[in-house]
């Protein structure tokens, strides 16, 4: 906040907290520690409880995160952890940001978790700590180097910051805007917004109706086509309209 509020960048915070398997319950505290902005009128802050859903968003964070990014200049989105089955944010942003704090693994723990694969930019917190933060880059720098993603030909930047000393902090608003460029660029924005629209509604008419209703109008390669097809029409628009049609296959009679 403090490096993007002077230029005059408006910025809203969505934060999904982890729900109790006992009580269902979440303990929404980020309004709490994030205190610079609270009475910023160019902040929001929007706390949401993951509940039982997987994947480290909320159900209703794809509606926030659109509705939010009408309103504001940049929106962030802070998820319930990162890993192989907790990377659903990475079909929703534009920007996917890795923040780890030193110690809390080494290069077999990164490889084996997937968070090599996704990410845009790598961030190791708490640089303030020296030598276990650098020692943590070098192992996230270690793990990039031996490939395995797509963009080999540019890995990602791994950059130290400190949220405490508020270093590191203008570095990772250059690399955010970097990347972003780079996406302008070419068609890389538009790509990426393709395939997270595309698999937010097959996900979401696959939990709804199950793969019995998605092949009912055809399977998830005719859903695909007809997604790509309406591509002025939002997520939640395609979704009620498939949702529809799913409904009325279902309740037709079976030839015999």
């Amino acid at each position: 906040m403090r490096t993007l509020r002077p230029r005059g960048t408006t910025l809203a915070i969505v934060a999904v907290d982890p729900s109790s398997r006992e009580s269902g319950g979440a303990l929404l505290g980020d309004r709490i520690r994030v205190r610079s902005g609270s009475a910023d009128p160019g902040v929001l802050i929007r706390s949401m409880a993951a509940r039982d859903r997987l994947g480290g968003l909320a159900d209703g964070t794809r509606a926030a995160v659109v509705i939010l990014a009408a309103a504001y200049d940049r929106v962030f989105v802070e998820t319930v952890g990162v890993g192989q089955s907790e990377i659903a944010v990475a079909a929703l942003v534009d920007t996917l940001v890795y923040v780890v704090n030193p110690g809390t693994g080494d290069l077999l723990q990164f490889m084996k978790a997937g968070i090599l694969e996704a990410p845009d930019i790598f961030v190791v917190n708490k640089s303030d700590l020296g030598a276990d933060a650098a020692r943590t880059a070098g192992e996230l720098e270690s793990g990039l180097a031996l490939g395995g993603r797509q963009d080999e030909a540019a890995p990602p930047p791994v950059l130290l910051a400190s949220a405490r000393d508020a270093t590191g902090i203008d570095a990772l608003a250059a690399a955010l805007d970097a990347h972003r460029q780079a996406l302008l660029e070419g068609d890389g924005l538009r790509e990426r917004r393709r395939r997270g629209r595309e698999g937010f509604v097959l996900e979401t008419l696959e939990l709804r109706y199950g793969s019995f209703g998605l092949d009912a109008i055809g399977g998830p390669s005719a859903l695909r086509a007809r997604i790509r097809e309406d591509a002025a029409a939002t997520a939640f628009a395609l979704i009620a309209t498939l949702g529809r049609e799913i409904e009325a296959a279902l309740r037709k009679p079976r030839a015999r």
